[in-house]
């Protein structure tokens, strides 16, 4: 390859077509694809970002990676003791971590509930569910210069709804690019738990007519680190707001012990769901990095089942998933019962029909039954029967019996026309028979898409809903939490950026209009006191509003840089005429030449 390389580098020498083929072969391992298949693949046009610099020290990867170009040899066991401990003191930054495990090394941890010992306070015994950590990774983290740090984002903004019963987080990532993510609060008596809905990509690239953040495009993927950020984002919101709910209680009742126990417990992320920013499965090898931290026991030990992945319809990384992680919960994006509707609004439907997707959502909700037969098959020593792969191995009664204890999710958008039809409830209903799927209606929450689309009414949904369940589906309609806030299904989209680059944009305009030198030139006119620029009703430069001067006293006021300006503009204005008829000539003269020419 070298020598093709500098040979083609030469300047005497020209590369044949047999010679650039051989390299396009060397150097491009995936294969030729047809111009049809580059206009439908929008995963070929994706934006890569930049890879965070100082990395998050939760991905994995990145970090077994950095140990490996160093030369340093830590174990599995070993790294996943780091990766607990750091999740017992919840995930401080790498000099604190280092400072409280020291005092974890001397003895002298009283109040440090979250770490545990190493050796038993009684026994003296070293507690074999905590390994001591060798001392090259320890040296590894201390290194300033080691290119990790705990958190690489921020919370940029926080909003929260009317009802307190969701919280929407604007996260700032290291590049400056915003992503969304949401947590939500059910309430249930004296106990209470939290769900997350996490982004895994900066924008979209499915382009669904009725979401928010398809209207985004695609700015590139998320990595592990970056989404399991969001996760610890969201944990020191809630808990510093059940210390702030404790030390209310105990500002009105003096008996401490009597408060806490009163004050309900408010948990932590018990469900986390991929139904943010982006389609997961195009990102998949950092969302399954992601699953895998979330449900490993070392760190926030989820159960397979609280955590969802949801997709637009990727059958081959939905297989891929099956595989690798057949325990995770997945909800398939439908919004249309058939090809020709669900084309219309989902523009990548094209590549996946109906029919594929539906069988591959039974294949995954068949996981469990397949592996529980293999086991068996193997046990019996049964070789032939471990080679099962496909649905039709399976009866009817095995598959409705398997499904009522794991059931896969169809979420289907509730849009006023074709797709909330009756006819369309009856082709749903047809299409989930003998599956036992769990069919969630959504409401559209309106958008500022361009298609101005509408809900349904609520005696629609629930008739569209009534049909739906009579073909043996469990259908319910979404609760929509966050619809004041823009944090509901569909509304994700990073409204601060946009706001900020229209703000941009009212400042470019003002400038050209009126060319400020100094700050004693940004005395307005009456033309610009009536505006609706936000920014110049809220601008504090020598109180703006106040100095308007009145009509016929503008020219007293008007600066020695005004002045200069309009006399500039003055000597631009006698070149116009002129300039114009030079333009006009001269395309006449090259529309007369063209005509000749061609009718030789």
């Amino acid at each position: 390859v070298q020598q093709k390389k500098m040979t083609l580098s030469q300047p005497n020498e020209t590369a044949g077509p047999g010679d650039v083929a051989d390299l396009t072969q060397m150097y491009d391992p995936t294969p030729s694809v047809t111009l049809k298949e580059k206009s439908t693949s929008r995963r070929n046009t994706r934006k890569r970002r930049k890879a965070p610099s100082p990395n998050c020290i939760l991905d994995k990867k990145a970090v077994r990676k950095a140990l490996d170009d160093r030369g340093i040899q830590v174990s599995p066991r070993h790294l996943e003791a780091f990766y607990q401990a750091l999740h017992r003191q919840h995930y401080p930054d790498l000099p604190t971590f280092l400072e409280n495990y020291d005092r974890h090394e001397r003895k002298d941890y009283d109040n440090m509930p979250s770490v545990g010992p190493l050796k038993n306070s009684v026994s003296s015994k070293k507690n074999r569910n905590k390994l001591q950590l060798p001392k090259v990774l320890l040296q590894f983290l201390a290194d300033p210069d080691n290119g990790f740090v705990t958190l690489t984002s921020r919370v940029a903004q926080q909003q929260k709804s009317a009802d307190d019963s969701t919280t929407k987080l604007a996260v700032q990532l290291h590049d400056g690019q915003l992503v969304e993510s949401v947590i939500m609060r059910y309430n249930n008596h004296n106990s209470s738990r939290a769900s997350l809905c996490v982004s895994s990509q900066c924008g979209c690239a499915m382009g669904c007519t009725f979401c928010a953040t398809g209207t985004m495009g695609l700015s590139g993927n998320l990595t592990s680190g970056e989404i399991l950020e969001q996760i610890v984002h969201a944990d020191r919101i809630l808990a510093e707001e059940w210390e702030e709910r404790c030390k209310e209680n105990e500002n009105m009742n003096k008996k401490h012990d009597k408060t806490y126990k009163d004050v309900p417990k408010l948990d932590l992320i018990r469900n986390v769901v991929f139904m943010g920013m982006g389609e997961p499965l195009d990102n998949y090898s950092n969302v399954v990095d992601a699953c895998h931290a979330l449900v490993n026991r070392t760190q926030w030990n989820l159960a397979h089942g609280r955590v969802t992945v949801s997709t637009v319809g990727l059958v081959s990384q939905i297989r891929k998933l099956t595989q690798e992680l057949p325990e995770i919960n997945l909800a398939l994006s439908l919004h249309a019962p058939s090809q020709g509707k669900r084309e219309a609004i989902v523009p990548t439907a094209n590549r996946y029909p109906i029919e594929s997707l539906i069988q591959a959502l039974d294949e995954h909700m068949m996981a469990y039954l397949h592996k529980r037969k293999k086991r068996e098959a193997a046990k019996s020593g049964n070789t032939t029967d471990t080679n099962m792969t496909t649905l039709s191995e399976y009866t009817a009664a095995e598959r409705m019996k398997e499904s009522t204890r794991r059931r896969a999710m169809i979420e289907y958008v509730m849009l006023e026309g074709d797709t909330s039809s009756i006819e369309s409830a009856h082709q749903l209903g047809k299409l989930c028979e003998n599956r036992h799927l769990v069919v969630n209606l959504i409401p559209y929450n309106q958008t500022d898409v361009k298609d101005k689309l509408k809900c349904p009414s609520w005696d629609h949904m629930q008739k569209f809903r009534e049909i739906v369940a009579s073909y043996g589906a469990f259908c319910t309609i979404r609760r929509t939490m966050g619809a004041d806030i823009d944090s509901a299904c569909g509304q994700l989209i990073t409204l601060k950026q946009k706001q900020e680059e229209e703000e941009q944009e009212r400042e470019k305009h003002a400038a050209l209009k009126v060319p400020v030198r100094d700050i004693e030139d940004a005395v307005p006119t009456p033309s610009a006191a009536n505006t609706n620029s936000t920014k110049a009703k809220t601008t504090s430069i020598g109180s703006a509003r106040d100095l308007t001067p009145p009509a016929d006293s503008t020219n007293d006021v008007v600066s020695n840089g005004h002045k200069e300006n309009a006399a500039s503009n003055d000597a631009l204005d006698r070149w116009i005429l002129p300039l114009s008829v030079a333009t006009s000539v001269s395309a006449a003269c090259f529309l007369a030449a063209s005509t000749l020419y061609l009718k030789q």
